[in-house]
């Protein structure tokens, strides 16, 4: 199980803008798959956007893209989700995942997630 911090989250207001931001001790981030799945109350998760630097291959699911840009920082050991144009139904927490098996998105994880960070979106 890789232990992520997600941070970044917040209430903003429709059209506003958040950048999310998550890091797993103990893993090289560039070399994997890395997912930000979201999860709201009552509804299954979405895996929202993927990115593979190894491979060059990214991901985005339909609801996001557009809006929505994934990025690695090799330098902070980070994948960070920039996310514009918030709409009320992104409102949701979000978690990063990786499978240490998987090397290209989409990720399909199934596993458990951390505490994740809050992203609420409302006028």
């Amino acid at each position: 199980q890789v232990q992520f911090v997600e941070s970044g989250g917040g209430s903003v207001q429709p059209g506003e803008s958040l950048r999310l931001s998550c890091t797993a001790a103990g893993f090289v981030l560039e070399y994997y798959a890395v997912a930000w799945y979201r999860q709201a109350p009552g509804k299954e998760r979405e895996e929202v956007s993927c990115i593979s630097s190894s491979v060059d291959n990214t991901y985005y699911a339909d609801s996001v893209k557009g809006r929505f840009s994934i990025s690695g920082d090799t330098a902070r050991n980070t994948v960070d989700l920039q996310m514009s144009r918030l709409k009320p139904e992104d409102t949701a927490v979000y978690y990063c995942a990786l499978d240490v098996y998987v090397r290209r998105c989409p990720l399909g994880y199934s596993g458990s997630f951390g505490q994740g960070t809050r992203v609420t979106v409302a006028s």
